[in-house]
């Protein structure tokens, strides 16, 4: 049935993205140990797909909070996708670097870019984007923050709320997500899901709950706040989101940044 081949489908392209993931992962702590990778993420195999580098360099752009570049090589030729962060024209780069006669193709627009490159100019491309980048990702990382929308209790958040929320959409570049914080919450629960995404239920000081998740944290600072922090105040933001399962709907909170409180 169709149903059942494009679960295998997209059982077998799971499975390819987190092997490419865990090398890459591996290439990148066998050059910088526990050091933050500056100022970006560069990796590249041999027999890597190419049809996961996206996504593959969306998650190291998150882990690492810097832009990514993943090259698949085969030939000799390396076929390279990247992710940027906020306040950081990665296309601008990549044009640059092709039009410094580095890549064979290559282009994009601020936070996306592809990429063509030989294999022998794999060490100049890295050498060249990381001079370009070192500023302009200095400057965004100074000033990354959140900005949000508003503060409110787990008691406020409602269904309905967040309804009204999805009304004002379509969301993106223009009209962003709108973020709330959510301070001096209770972590009554705290555990790892999935792709080492935190879940958590967060308690207000009337005793009204909601459940939230950090996305892909169990080894990052946020997750292991959240988990360590089981029955201890945090202070916590993200948006709003509803959760459709079993034909029932709940709010929750997708977070995106935490501190102690």
């Amino acid at each position: 049935m169709l149903a059942e081949e494009l679960d295998r489908y997209n059982t077998e392209r799971q499975a390819i993205e987190a092997a490419v993931l865990e090398e890459a992962l591996s290439r990148i702590e066998r050059r910088w140990g526990a050091e933050q990778p500056e100022p970006m993420v560069f990796a590249a195999g041999e027999g890597w797909h190419p049809g996961v580098i996206g996504i593959v360099a969306s998650r190291l752009k998150e882990r690492f909070q810097r832009p990514a570049f993943v090259v698949a090589l085969e030939g000799g030729i390396g076929k390279g996708s990247a992710r940027s962060i906020s306040g950081v024209d990665l296309g601008a780069v990549v044009t640059a670097a092709r039009q410094a006669g580095l890549l064979v193709n290559g282009g994009g627009h601020r936070m996306a870019a592809g990429l063509t490159v030989e294999q022998g100019q794999l060490a100049a491309l890295e050498e060249f984007l990381a001079a370009r980048l070192a500023g302009p990702v200095g400057d965004a990382c100074a000033s990354l923050s959140l900005t949000l929308d508003g503060a409110l209790s787990p008691g406020a958040v409602s269904v309905d709320l967040v309804t009204i929320l999805e009304q004002a959409g379509p969301y993106g570049a223009g009209n962003p997500q709108p973020r709330f914080a959510l301070p001096g919450v209770t972590v009554r629960y705290a555990d790892v899901v999935g792709s080492d995404h935190v879940r958590c239920t967060l308690e207000g000081g009337d005793g009204r709950r909601i459940k939230g998740v950090a996305f892909r944290a169990a080894t990052q600072a946020l997750g292991e706040l959240l988990l360590g922090r089981i029955n201890g105040r945090v202070h916590v933001a993200g948006t709003l989101r509803i959760n459709r399962w079993n034909g029932r709907e709940t709010a929750e909170l997708h977070i995106e940044d935490a501190a102690p409180a």
